[in-house]
């Protein structure tokens, strides 16, 4: 073994003395943000001999526990522990089939400990509405394939997408609990490069994903205020909707987590009332309707693959999560199988009780169904319900949108103004940002802000699987509160079935969404040198957080690399 290596061992068996070397000691007076140029001191390198290091990433520390573990030590550990400084140094856990645990000692990070942190039943519906909201939407699946190949696609699509996503945004998100999300996993097995291309992609695709709402919203009012259904009525419509919105969010994530609760259960009990009321109307042979031959594959891909995705968005939002480790998988669960079932029941409910005219199922349309089986009240229900339902949507968007932000300017990939807080612990910066670009692409129709968000969303995925496999491939050891039970090769074929469904969402696009999204990607490749080079004028400053471990050493001092 090499000299690097007993070097190590002789300074893990020492446990009762941890004090760091003078030079890692920060004064309590130290800003939460330093330059990018002088990160948290990197974990434990690669050394030869078959000494291979890897990271646990410690996020749970703090300064109580630390003065805990140093009571007996000497006064300058006693000036460490009152003064609240920071420890950045690497501890040697010990060995598992000649892999060496290592950990990033955060005590004493400076915490927000007056924010208060979500909890359970809001993560769940917060999920919900980040992929769901309710059947409010999926009316084109029966359009554009009739009955029976809606029912199937919502029964199966989700084990083909939904689950594999939800599988990996459980084991990443708990790996890596901070706002950053799915830009910190692409950026730690990648680069930070790409994680900037995973942040643009992302965050245009949600963006462009949260102007659909109020036009929805709209949609399902303008049957009862035809003023609403085009012209400056409507455009002011979607102008106070947004300030509206972006106001709750402004206000916080945690009142923005109960009242997704609230919206949640108003949304679905009028499907559960039409339920009991369509029974004696069933007919089955309904739903056994098909016709191969007339089936829109685009529109109907596009409409399943909208309805069931975004699952890793929650991940934009784990720094606010409490106890992420183990809230985060349950929730992911649970809102699993409350979207399938608010997808499908609704669904066998109106293809099953109404006669079947393919052309009249638009957005919408459950309102119509509504009042056919239940009567005028029971629209008006059902109306409401939608109006709410999509308002839930934009906010838990926009709180994803804008936490990304919040993340990936503690991370110093975007500047630091992104990482301002308002009073109430939300990304002031960030929220405004995302509420400017609803604003602008609100003008799209339902089936263009469709297409659009989906081409996005699908190049940032195929970013996400590669940085799953490469991480599961280079750092093995890396501790995961919750890992999938399957090996290097089970991760592969995990994202197999899912990339192979983007490629065909990629292929059905049309001319101008490709067009227009590659000219997106085009803009997001060159802002990060652009950055770089305002960064060296002093025209903006960039900072990653000293509560953060230093990912990117893992990058820098690699000599493998997947991308080039």
């Amino acid at each position: 073994m090499s000299n690097k290596c007993e070097e190590k061992k002789k300074i893990g068996s020492k446990e009762e003395d941890h004090t760091p070397p003078a030079s890692t000691t920060v004064p309590s007076s130290a800003p939460p943000l330093t330059k990018r140029m002088s990160p948290v001191p990197s974990p434990a390198r690669k050394s030869s001999a078959g000494c291979k290091d890897e990271l646990k990433i410690d996020y749970n520390a703090s300064s109580s526990s630390s003065s805990d573990d140093h009571t007996n030590n000497d006064s300058n550990n006693e000036k460490l522990r009152n003064t609240g400084a920071r420890e950045a140094a690497t501890i040697q856990m010990g060995n598992l089939n000649n892999v060496e645990y290592t950990e990033v000692d955060m005590r004493g990070v400076p915490v927000l400990d007056n924010i208060k942190k979500i909890s359970m039943v809001p993560l769940i519906f917060l999920i919900f509405y980040e992929v769901s909201g309710g059947p409010f939407g999926i009316e084109d699946s029966v359009k554009a394939a009739g009955p029976l190949l809606a029912l199937v696609g919502f029964l199966v699509f989700p084990f083909i997408w939904s689950v594999p996503e939800a599988l990996i945004t459980a084991e990443m998100g708990t790996m890596f609990p901070e706002n950053g999300g799915y830009v910190t996993w692409v950026a730690s097995a990648l680069g930070p490069y790409w994680g900037f291309m995973q942040g643009w992609m992302k965050w245009l695709s949600g963006v462009i994903d949260n102007a659909l709402y109020p036009v929805l919203f709209l949609d399902y009012l303008k049957s009862a205020i035809p003023a609403l259904g085009g012209g400056w009525p409507r455009a002011l419509a979607v102008i106070v909707l947004t300030i509206a919105f972006t106001y709750m969010n402004y206000r916080g994530l945690t009142i923005v987590g109960w009242f997704a609760v609230f919206l949640g259960v108003f949304s679905i009990i009028p499907f559960v009332v039409m339920g009991f009321i369509s029974i004696p109307k069933l007919e089955p042979a309904n739903w056994l309707a098909v016709d191969i031959h007339n089936v829109s594959w685009g529109l109907y891909l596009n409409t399943l693959f909208w309805n069931l995705n975004y699952w890793d968005s929650i991940s934009t939002l784990a720094g606010e999560v409490a106890n992420p480790k183990r809230t985060l998988p349950k929730a992911l669960f649970y809102a699993l199988i409350l979207v399938v079932c608010a997808y499908f029941f609704p669904l066998l409910i109106g293809t099953g009780a109404v006669p079947v005219e393919r052309d009249l199922w638009t957005d919408g349309y459950f309102s119509d169904i509504a009042k056919i089986i239940g009567g005028v009240w029971l629209r008006y229900w059902i109306q409401g319900a939608a109006a709410l339902s999509n308002m839930g949507c934009f906010v838990t968007e926009m709180s994803s949108d804008s936490f990304q932000l919040l993340g990936m300017a503690e991370r110093g990939i975007i500047p630091e103004f992104f990482a301002k807080r308002s009073r109430y612990g939300t990304p002031s910066v960030g929220i405004l940002f995302s509420a400017s670009g609803v604003l602008l692409l609100s003008w799209m129709s339902f089936q263009e802000i469709v297409a659009a968000e989906n081409f996005l969303y699908c190049f940032g995925m195929i970013l996400e699987f590669i940085a799953f496999i490469r991480l599961r491939m280079k750092y093995p050891a890396v501790a995961r509160p919750y890992k999938i039970p399957v090996g290097t090769v089970g991760s592969v074929l995990i994202c197999l079935p899912p990339t192979m469904l983007i490629c065909v969402v990629l292929a059905l696009a049309s001319v101008k969404v490709m067009l227009v999204s590659f000219a997106a990607i085009v803009v997001g490749s060159v802002l990060p040198p652009l950055f770089g080079y305002t960064e060296r004028r002093g025209w903006l400053k960039f900072s990653t957080s000293a509560a953060l471990p230093d990912l990117f050493a893992l990058n820098r001092d690699s000599s493998q690399s997947l991308v080039r």
